[in-house]
């Protein structure tokens, strides 16, 4: 099992800052194994929703332990089907505004073709399987749940 593979924290309080990437960047300049790394960075849209109120936060909850072990599972399933060196997933817990980082998907391997379509394929089974929910807060006040996708 490489050293990657590892349980590492998934969920981040709040929004996930530029900062806390770039961090995330600068520790994989010393393996020098990788070619390539591909990231994800879901940001929150000021959507506006069917009764034209726009959206100014999303607050996520999350099932901590059933979405683990869903990330676990999603996180074998990648190991196993892409030629990954490293692989790491953050989501976000809390309130994050518009503007800002709720999800970070990062994947690195020898060559560019791995760790993009692994990439693609972690940010797609996460938004279909792992138990987090995100509530809209409206600039209005009020809230309403985000539908799935």
């Amino acid at each position: 099992m490489k050293e990657e593979k590892k349980e590492k924290q998934v969920f981040v309080d709040g929004p996930i800052t530029p900062a806390f990437i770039a961090d995330s960047l600068a520790k994989h300049t010393t393996k020098h194994s990788i070619g390539a790394h591909s990231m994800f960075m879901g940001q929150v849209r000021a959507d506006m929703n069917e009764n034209g109120q726009t959206v100014a936060a999303i607050e996520y909850e999350a099932y901590r332990d059933m979405a683990v072990q869903t990330l676990h599972r999603i996180r074998e399933d990648a190991f196993a089907k892409y030629n990954l060196t490293c692989m790491h997933i953050y989501h976000s817990i809390g309130l994050v505004k518009t503007g800002e980082i709720s999800l970070f998907v990062f994947t690195s391997s020898a060559h560019r073709r791995p760790a993009i379509e692994a990439c693609d394929y972690l940010v797609e089974r996460i938004k279909k399987e792992v138990q987090i929910w995100g509530k809209e807060i409206l600039e209005s006040g009020g809230a309403q749940w985000k539908q799935p996708g």
